[in-house]
């Protein structure tokens, strides 16, 4: 074997792995299906660590919010997937959104050029007998999934992700839409489109009214995840919800009446030259005509020019908290650990961080180590605690970092200052257990 450990997938997770596992000195192989004449229904390209649904990161505040702070622990661990997003950022306010197409680039290019890691352009089927780090994500190829099945005595679970059309931004009419951020956050890093309560009701009817993508029989019963609902069932659960939603006009002043609007379409910038802007919110199930139709009703869009319209696709993962141990090993086959979106953990920041737990507790392993667990009182303790035994395994679903996967804190603070509160605990215990365990850039790398 010229390896020490192999990566099956290259996603978000299975990049991140990779760099940490060969910047610790070990010969990696990335074995991704994706170029060697095999593709999903989500992705578009060959390249590594492709964003498939949008192009943000969410939130960059490390003070008061969970997946801020989870950016800022995966930089002092030296995160690849957060230097390459840093490096191809675009407006977006306070949040982190990327180039999508300079950052899969910047990631398989460092990832080519690394002495220690070689890509294989492949399609792995069956789990191996080697250390590996399985890192497939939401659409594993059927027999790997067939395989991973077989080995766990316990179907995968799945539910339904969508994604959001992206707009050519020299079609949108900018006498009608504006640039802004809610309450003046970030400049004018968004588009906005409003809606009079008149259009506001048209369009939520011609959503309830839209031709929908028909599911195949054994897909009628898979769930959505919460965090990206398609905006046509949204619509369905009451003709307010998307206004105090993805389409909520508190905060934007439209110039031209000087008040905010009845409701809001925001669009963010996708690309780094701001010829691309992606639908926020607008994850759709509706068929390609329906939604060309519909979206060109939404004042400033009535002659959009659409990169991509919206889709949805089956994504799965297994049931981690009973399937994996603390540090993300299978209990049955030790020699395999589970990293990123098939963990169930939900988003590319995520999936990202739990890939670079996974490659920093097997590089100790290969050194005959035993790494400690972050606590879980970081964002990163907290995210790997939920996957690997703190759920509840029978109602396990998908999900984001948040605090609510934090213990609660000791002392009682008023609600403006709870956030903040959590992520000095976070910082000082992070701090402590990269000081007590070597984890931190400098420290690996030295």
């Amino acid at each position: 074997m010229t390896h020490d450990i192999h990566i099956i997938g290259g996603g978000l997770a299975g990049s991140e792995a990779a760099w940490q596992l060969a910047e610790a000195g070990l010969k990696v192989r990335i074995s991704e299906m994706r170029g060697g004449g095999d593709m999903t229904p989500a992705h578009e390209s060959d390249r590594l660590a492709e964003m498939v649904c949008s192009n943000s990161f969410r939130s960059d505040d490390a003070e008061n919010n969970c997946v801020g702070l989870l950016h800022q622990e995966m930089r002092r661990m030296g995160s690849l997937v957060m230097r390459c997003a840093d490096a191809t950022r675009v407006p977006a306010g306070s949040a982190l959104a990327v180039d999508r197409e300079g950052f899969a680039a910047r990631v398989t290019e460092a990832l080519e050029s690394h002495p220690n890691i070689s890509i294989v352009r492949e399609r792995v089927d069956a789990l191996p007998d080697h250390p590996a780090i399985i890192a497939t994500g939401p659409l594993t190829g059927s027999a790997l999934a067939e395989s991973i099945a077989a080995e766990t005595g316990r179907d995968a679970l799945a539910f339904f992700d969508a994604i959001a059309p992206i707009v050519h931004g020299d079609s949108i009419d900018m006498d009608v839409a504006w640039k802004a951020a809610r309450w003046g956050k970030g400049g004018d890093d968004y588009i906005n489109c409003p809606l009079s309560r008149e259009q506001y009701e048209a369009f939520v009817a011609a959503l309830n009214a839209g031709e929908k993508t028909e599911f195949k029989e054994w897909e009628k019963d898979t769930p959505y995840f919460e965090g990206c609902m398609p905006i046509e069932v949204m619509a369905e659960r009451g003709p307010e919800t998307l206004r105090f939603g993805p389409l909520k006009g508190v905060g934007l002043d439209d110039p031209r009446t000087g008040r905010w609007p009845h409701a809001c379409v925001q669009l963010r910038q996708d690309n780094a030259s701001g010829t691309l802007w992606n639908m926020v919110g607008f994850q759709t199930k509706l068929r390609h005509g329906a939604q060309v139709e519909i979206f060109r009703t939404i004042p400033g869009l009535e002659k959009a020019e659409f990169a991509r319209l919206g889709g949805i696709h089956r994504n799965s993962f297994i049931r981690s908290p009973e399937l994996l141990d603390r540090s993300l090993r299978l209990k049955s086959r030790p020699n395999i650990r589970f990293a990123g979106q098939i963990t169930g953990c939900e988003g590319y920041v995520e999936s990202a961080a739990i890939g670079l737990i996974a490659a920093r507790f097997a590089a100790a392993e290969a050194r005959g180590e035993s790494l400690p667990a972050p606590p879980n009182t970081t964002a990163l303790g907290a995210l790997l605690g939920h996957i690997t035994g703190d759920a509840n395994p029978e109602t396990f679903q998908p999900m984001n970092v948040n605090f609510g996967l934090m213990p609660p804190l000791a002392e009682r603070f008023r609600k403006a200052d709870r956030k903040k509160a959590y992520t000095d605990r976070a910082r000082d215990a992070f701090g402590a257990w990269l000081a007590e365990t070597g984890q931190a850039a400098e420290a690996v790398a030295a």
